[in-house]
């Protein structure tokens, strides 16, 4: 059964506030003369290696547990997965 390199982004949604990105575009960047940088939004990345039997199970079994096991809180996150390959 092949393993799938699999990368999941969790980020919170579009009208949720993002404390720490605000604080690192108004206190890192900004404060350093990096004003054409209008906004920062920062999320989590985990990548997963998953032994399934195709990509698409792969993916599900990467959302469900992210899903069962509260990774994420649905109601202020959107969570994106992909596969991003095949482990030889």
């Amino acid at each position: 059964m092949p393993v799938y390199l699999v990368e999941v982004l969790i980020t919170n949604k579009p009208l949720a506030k993002d404390p720490e990105g605000e604080t690192i575009h108004k206190d890192l960047l900004l404060r350093n003369h990096y004003s054409n940088i209008k906004k920062v939004r920062v999320g989590k990345l985990l990548m997963m290696e998953i032994d399934a039997s195709d990509e698409n199970e792969a993916k599900e079994i990467a959302f469900r547990a992210c899903n069962d096991l509260r990774i994420y809180n649905p109601v202020a996150h959107a969570c994106r997965v992909e596969i991003r390959g095949v482990i030889e």
